[in-house]
This record gives structure tokens, sequence and C-alpha cells, in this order.
């Protein structure tokens, strides 16, 4: 199946550098180039593409808003891409319901793998930004009690949730549950469901935002090292494993502000 994607960036030649790396991929078809949001939401209702790629920051609407309508009006999934990994936008465009977030000098092979993975109904979150947020967090003043928005969890959604944001696979959480990867599977299905949430992304989130757990540096689930790449999130292998890189690719051409 080809994978539809449309390109947004007010600078013509970075968005053109993103549209050529991926249209010469045999999966995928760029279907429109825009250089706005308001374009961008236009172009997704038309064209009805599987990926938007957004930049955060353009005149007029902005890549959050397109986001944001776009999450609410069409099942197009959407990556935000930004020049500046300590964006104070990232927490908004997640909570716009943004599926990855990456930055413009992202290697060519990681902006191939991150349409695929986002694609297949997935999450990812570039390296720098996952230590902003996990950066951030540990800032914070000791969470809350518990959020009564999880009060609509059963005792093992809430276990489910719990795991999910420790970062442990399906297969893990079967083992700590004691209960097949099957009833994992519709586990988190159920929390994603009655919270609202698009993907294990923003599940993990809000397992943070509501004090469920409190994240340190050295384990917390959005830990990162430089050589590592972009992390996804899947059912089979848990929140943030590093995606595979390409031996010796070039960095891509497109670079923004």
């Amino acid at each position: 199946m080809t994978i539809r994607v449309v390109v947004a960036d007010d600078q013509e030649l970075v968005r053109s550098g993103f549209a050529l790396i991926l249209d010469v991929q045999p999966d995928i078809e760029v279907v429109a180039e825009v250089g706005d949001g308001a374009q961008a939401v236009d172009a997704v209702r038309r064209l009805r593409p599987d990926v938007a790629l957004l930049d955060i920051r353009m005149p007029g609407t902005d890549g959050i808003e397109a986001c944001r309508v776009i999450s609410a009006e069409t099942g197009c999934r959407t990556v935000m891409l930004t020049t500046f990994d300590a964006d104070e936008y990232v927490y908004e465009a997640l909570h716009a319901g943004a599926s990855g977030f990456l930055l413009k000098d992202v290697r060519r092979d990681d902006l191939v793998h991150a349409v695929r993975v986002v694609a297949a109904g997935e999450a990812l979150l570039a390296p720098s930004v996952a230590r902003r947020l996990i950066a951030d967090y540990t800032a914070r003043p000791a969470a809350a009690p518990v959020s009564a928005r999880l009060d609509v969890l059963t005792v093992r959604e809430r276990e489910t949730l719990l795991h999910l944001a420790r970062g442990l696979s399906n297969a893990e959480i079967a083992a700590a549950l004691v209960v097949s990867e099957h009833t994992v599977k519709t586990h988190v299905g159920n929390v994603l469901s009655k919270l609202g949430l698009r993907d294990r992304i923003q599940a993990v989130i809000c397992a943070y935002e509501t004090g469920l757990i409190t994240p340190s540096p050295e384990t917390g689930p959005f830990a990162a090292t430089p050589e590592t790449g972009p992390f996804t999130a899947t059912p089979e292998t848990g929140p943030f494993p590093p995606s595979p890189r390409g031996a010796g690719a070039p960095a891509s051409p497109a670079r923004g502000r």
C-alpha cells in the first residue's frame, strides 16, 4: 500500500527537500506541497493523505492549529517539524494530536522511517525532544495526588497504564500482570479509548500529568542518548526503542530557520 503524504512548510527549499526525499521511496507518494497551515488543512480535507508533515512555525495558521484541526476532522496522522529542539510548543503539539516530532536536520533515513512508523499507527519522537520532555518533567514540583481523570479505568487498566509509562513492552506487561499478550492489547486499547488518547505516547504523557507516575532522568521512558535514532512506540516493542539507522546515510539537505 502506498503511503500518501502532504508536506507543509513556508520555506520552499525545505518542503521541496523533504518532498524529494520521500517521493523517491517506492511506498510513499507526496500528494501535495503547501506553504502554510490553512493550505495544509485544505489539502488534507481534499486529498485524504495518510500522513501530514507540518512545520510548527508558519505564517497565518501555524502547524499546531493545523494539527489540531486535522486530528479532529480526519484520520490523517501528523508529524511536527521544527528547527529548535527546545521549541516551547512541543507539549502543545503533542496535545493537539501529533503522532511524531522531528527536527528539520533529521537524517533522510530517519525521516522516511518516521513517515512509515506514523502511517502504521505508531508514534515517534526525536531523541533531543524526548530529553527535553523528561528534563521538564523532572524539574516540576512533586506530583499531586492521582487525578480523578483516571477513575474511568478499571484496576487492571490503571496497572497497564502504569507499566506503559515505565516503558514495558506488551510481553513484559503480560508477565507482570500474569495475563496473555492478547489481554494486554485489549487493556491498552481500553486505556486509549476511555481517556481519549490517540496513541501510546499520549498515554505515557497522561500517566505523568495525572500523577500516576513520577519520572527520573535515568529510568524515565523518554531517556535517550545522542547515538540512538528517533524513538518509536509500537504495540509489540514497548514505548520507545530506537529506530534503525541507515549506515552512512547523509544528512537531509532540508534545514529550517
